[in-house]
């Protein structure tokens, strides 16, 4: 069988183009050895189920592995009485231990019998005995993984297992119990403990206070993606730049797993491994509807909170510390939408942060003049398939001073980046996309990169601050420029001084043009 790159379900390497996760998986065994109990808590498609099932593989030899998946395994009904959770999770517990060697399956009988003498009296206490006695005649270590907690959410009968979990994780060295329990989902269990008691005296009174951290890192890193697509070569030799191309990809994904597999999938699709690939790739992703996305949006829709926040990263630039105990950072940092970047907030990839740019955007079209003269001016831009960013800023700001030209006060200075996207996304709309690059994004100054046909743009824009600091702007564009190995570039700035001069001018720095746009 031909393997290729999967983008739903759980992986395996005999059918799927892989990363090699070895290197993650003797870390999580070491945490296991010393028998922690802890929680994988990743975004929707971070790849939570395909390391838990490599793990049991990669653990084999050392231990016996309870899986369990309460999505699949446990209905509603089970969570409405405790009897009901324990006979159900019992019988779950007992047929895969039958499936399994080094177990004393005496113990395992007894449990059943257990289940069947004390009926509807069968409760945590009868099930934790039972266990209790089935790890001390194991051969090997019992390890339990449970996936899915989040099919758990909002049940008391739950959070009384957690506990019953941790009261013979403390008492270990007098009751045999699990080596270690390892619980995966989106949510912690902490969150969960928020949902059923909102009560102040219980709100962050966890019983599953006593897991470990969990700080594998899950994301792909450069050398990982190389490591998979090398595999890809050696089957298909397409003759890519291997480095190149990971990069690329890594570059737009920042390592999230479904989107890494994701970029390359629709490249095996269209088998183009080249940078016109990645464009394509990347285009056909943002406008693509898939559960990561709607999980994504949705979210945005439900929570006010979570939407101002991304709201004031993207078009504002604000710069705000990472702060895990902001419920609103940690709801958006547990959902994947943002990182860590050197102690700051940062969306946690291009392609969330061009989608939830989009989803912003969408929301003002059908009332912003912005937005509707770039739908009309749409095709005076095209020329040979090939955008002209020049024309395209001589229309802003023309439209720009009829709107605001004589009600400033209408105008924030943190508007013009939002009007610039709002006038350029129908222009670039069903060809071209954009997106903004972090490391120049702040209040004064943004780069935003649009891929267009093949061809990239970077436009600068800023604030006004004065003919010194347009200089140094002016610079800082070269400097880029040379990065990316282009020869043109464009600078659009705001200007708020009432003496101001708007218009166009073309400058050339270190060898570099630069299309300088003030409004």
């Amino acid at each position: 069988m031909e393997r290729y790159f999967n983008i739903t379900g759980c992986c395996n390497p005999g059918e799927h183009y892989m990363v090699n996760l070895d290197s993650r998986l003797a870390q999580i065994k070491k945490m296991i050895d010393r028998g922690q109990y802890f929680c994988i808590n990743r975004g929707r498609q971070y790849g939570k189920t395909t390391m838990l099932k490599a793990l049991s593989n990669y653990l084999i030899e050392n231990y016996i592995v309870i899986s369990m998946d309460f999505q699949k395994d446990m209905s509603s009904l089970d969570y409405e009485k405790e009897n009901y959770f324990c006979v159900s999770f019992g019988h779950i517990f007992g047929d895969a231990l039958k499936k399994l060697k080094f177990v004393n399956t005496e113990s395992i009988k007894s449990m059943m019998e257990q289940m069947q003498f004390w009926g509807e009296r069968f409760g945590f206490v009868r099930l934790f005995r039972e266990i209790s006695k089935i790890c001390l005649s194991s051969e090997k270590p019992i390890v339990l993984i449970i996936d899915e907690v989040d099919s758990a959410s909002n049940n008391q009968v739950f959070l009384d297992f957690l506990a019953q979990l941790r009261g013979y994780y403390l008492e270990r060295n007098e009751q045999p119990t699990f080596q270690s329990v390892i619980l995966a989902g989106v949510h912690d269990i902490r969150n969960l403990r928020q949902k059923i008691r909102p009560d102040a005296e219980h709100k962050h009174n966890s019983p599953w206070n006593i897991a470990s951290s969990f700080d594998v890192d899950m994301s792909f890193n450069v050398s990982d993606i190389a490591g998979m697509l090398e595999d890809y070569e050696k089957d298909h030799h397409t003759g890519m730049d291997i480095m190149e191309i990971s990069q690329l990809v890594y570059d737009y994904t920042s390592g999230y797993p479904v989107l890494v597999s994701s970029f390359c999938a629709y490249m095996d699709k269209i088998n183009d491994w080249t940078i016109n690939g990645i464009l394509e790739a990347n285009k056909e992703l943002l406008i693509s509807r898939t559960p990561l996305f709607e999980s994504l949006i949705g979210k945005l829709e439900d929570n006010e909170s979570l939407r101002k926040l991304l709201y004031v990263i993207l078009f504002y630039g604000k710069k705000i510390p990472y702060n895990p105990d902001d419920s609103t950072i940690d709801s958006a940092y547990m959902y994947g939408f943002v990182k860590n970047e050197n102690g700051m907030i940062a969306v946690a990839n291009r392609v969330f942060e061009v989608r939830i740019y989009n989803w912003f955007i969408s929301l003002e079209t059908t009332e912003s003049l912005m937005y509707s003269e770039g739908a009309n001016d749409k095709n005076q831009f095209i020329t040979g398939n090939q955008l002209n960013m020049e024309k395209v800023l001589e229309k802003f700001i023309v439209h720009f001073n009829d709107i605001y030209g004589n009600q400033p006060d209408k105008f924030k200075e943190e508007d013009g980046r939002k009007l610039f996207l709002l006038y350029l996304r129908p222009i670039i709309n069903g060809t071209g996309n954009y997106y903004i690059e972090s490391h120049t994004r702040d209040q004064r100054r943004t780069d935003v990169i649009v891929d267009y046909a093949g061809k990239q743009y970077i436009i600068e824009l800023k604030i006004w601050r004065g003919d010194e600091y347009n200089t140094e702007g002016e610079k800082q564009l070269s400097q880029y420029l040379d990065y990316y190995h282009i020869d043109k570039g464009y600078l659009l700035s705001f200007n708020f001084n009432k003496n101001k001069k708007t218009g166009m001018k073309t400058v050339n720095i270190n060898g570099k043009t630069v299309i300088e746009a003030v409004v």
